[in-house]
C-alpha cells in the first residue's frame, strides 16, 4: 500500500534557526515515495519557499501546523514555542525535556494532555548499535570550533569587549576563510603564538568536526589536544583543560562524572584558558561537567564571561543551535541521514527506530508529576 501520510514541516521559531528538518532533497524523496508534504512558508529556511514547491510539495502559511488534521506528523527542529496549549499531534523535533532540563515538565506535560506524542529526534536510535540514526553532532562541533577561534582572537585584539553578534555562513569555505583572517589578527598581538585547543570528545562526530575546523583553520597538530573516553577516566578537574587556551567540549553526557573544569579549577594561577565552548549546552543540566557558566548564548550574543575570573577572563559558548552556521550545509547532511527513516513515518508504530522513541517517550510521561498534567 502506498504511504497515506501527510507530513506537515513547520517554520522554526527560534531566533536566528535557520536549519530545516527536511529540504528539498528529501522532500521530494518523500513525495516520489506517495507522501504528502505540506511545507509552511518561511521567512527565516536557508531554502526558499520556491525550492520547495519546485519538487511539489505544497506551502502551507506559516504557523498553520496549530490547525493540522490531528492525523498529520508535524515535522520540526528546535522546540516549540513557549505556549501552553495541549498538543494532539505527532510530532518529530528536538525537545530537549528528557535529561531535567529547566521546565521540562511543563514542555513534556503538553503531548499527554493532548494526546500527541513526542518523537524525539535526539533519541532515534539503531536498536541494534544503540548509536543515533542522525545527529547534527559534526557540524555542531565545526561551528562551536570556529566560534571559539573568533573569540580567542577577539579576546587579543578586542580586549575588555565582548564578542559581537554573529549571523549565519552561505557556505563552510567563507566560514574557513573569516576564522582564519581572525587568527592571524590574533596571533600578530599574541607574539606569533598560535592557539593551543583542547577537544574532548574528539572520537564522536561532534569532536570530528571541531578538530577538522581548528586543522582547517590553519593551527598546526601539534597544538591540538584530543582526548576522548580513555583520557578522562582518571577523572577531572583536568589541568590540561586550563593550560589550554581553548576548551571545546564535545562530549555527548547522559550520567553525572567529574568535572572537567570547574571554578576552583580556574584559579589556577598558571591558567592559560580563556575561551570555553561547550557545544553540548546543557546549561540546566545538573550533570553539566562544567559548571562555570548558568546562561545560555545566542548568535546575537556569543559569550557569557565567568563572573569574578579575569588574567586572563574567560569567555563561555552556549549556543543550542550552533550548526545554524552553517545551516544549509548542515541541513543536507542531516536530513539525509534521517531519510531513510522518515520513508517508514507511515508505519511508525511498527518500525523499531521510531517506535523505540515512542516506548522512551512514554517512559517519561511516566515521570511527570501529576501537577503538570493538569489543565
Amino acid at each position: 500500500m502506498a504511504p497515506t501520510a501527510v507530513l506537515h514541516l513547520r517554520s522554526e521559531d527560534k531566533h536566528l534557526e535557520h536549519r530545516s528538518a527536511l529540504t528539498p532533497t528529501t522532500a521530494k524523496a518523500l513525495i516520489d515515495a506517495g507522501y504528502t508534504v505540506n511545507v509552511e512558508k518561511s521567512p527565516v529556511r536557508i531554502f526558499d519557499d520556491d525550492e520547495f514547491t519546485k519538487i511539489g510539495a505544497t506551502l502551507v502559511p506559516t504557523g498553520s501546523w496549530r490547525d493540522a488534521p490531528a492525523d498529520h506528523i508535524i515535522v520540526g527542529l528546535k522546540e516549540l514555542p513557549e505556549e501552553t496549549f495541549p498538543l494532539k499531534h505527532v510530532h518529530v523535533q528536538f525537545a530537549h525535556c528528557y535529561k531535567g532540563q529547566g521546565g521540562w515538565d511543563t514542555v513534556l506535560a503538553r503531548f499527554p494532555r493532548g494526546g500527541g506524542t513526542l518523537l524525539d529526534l535526539e533519541f532515534l536510535q539503531d536498536p541494534a548499535s544503540g548509536r543515533r540514526v542522525a545527529a547534527f553532532g559534526y557540524s555542531a562541533g565545526f561551528s562551536g570550533a570556529a566560534l571559539a577561534l573568533k573569540t580567542w582572537a577577539w579576546q587579543l585584539t578586542n580586549p575588555g569587549k565582548p564578542l559581537p553578534g554573529v549571523e549565519s555562513y552561505p557556505n563552510e569555505d567563507a566560514l574557513v576563510s573569516d576564522v582564519k583572517a581572525d587568527i592571524a589578527a590574533g596571533q600578530a598581538k599574541n607574539g606569533g603564538k598560535p592557539p593551543r585547543v583542547i577537544v574532548i570528545g574528539a572520537l564522536g562526530r561532534c569532536g570530528r568536526g571541531a578538530v577538522d575546523m581548528v586543522k582547517k583553520a590553519g593551527v598546526s597538530d601539534d597544538n591540538i589536544v584530543k582526548w576522548d573516553m580513555a583520557e578522562t577516566a582518571k577523572g577531572g578537574p583536568f589541568k590540561e583543560i586550563t593550560d589550554s587556551d581553548i576548551f571545546v567540549n564535545c562530549i555527548y553526557l547522559t550520567s553525572q562524572i567529574p568535572h572537567f573544569v570547574n571554578r576552583e579549577s580556574l584559579k589556577d594561577a598558571d591558567r592559560k584558558l580563556s575561551v570555553v565552548c561547550d557545544v553540548s549546552a546543557d546549561t540546566t543540566n545538573p550533570f553539566n561537567p562544567v559548571p562555570i557558566y548558568t546562561v545560555a548564548t545566542t548568535f546575537d550574543n556569543p559569550t557569557v564571561p565567568v563572573d569574578g575570573v579575569e588574567n586572563p577572563p574567560v569567555s563561555v559558548i552556549s549556543i543550542d543551535h550552533l550548526p545554524s552556521l552553517l545551516p544549509r550545509e548542515s541541513s543536507e547532511a542531516f536530513s539525509g541521514d534521517l531519510l531513510p527513516y522518515l520513508l517508514k513515518l507511515n508505519d511508525w508504530q511498527n518500525d523499531p527506530v521510531w517506535a523505540g522513541a515512542k516506548k522512551l517517550f512514554d517512559e517519561k510521561v511516566g515521570t511527570l508529576p501529576a501537577s503538570a498534567l493538569k489543565e
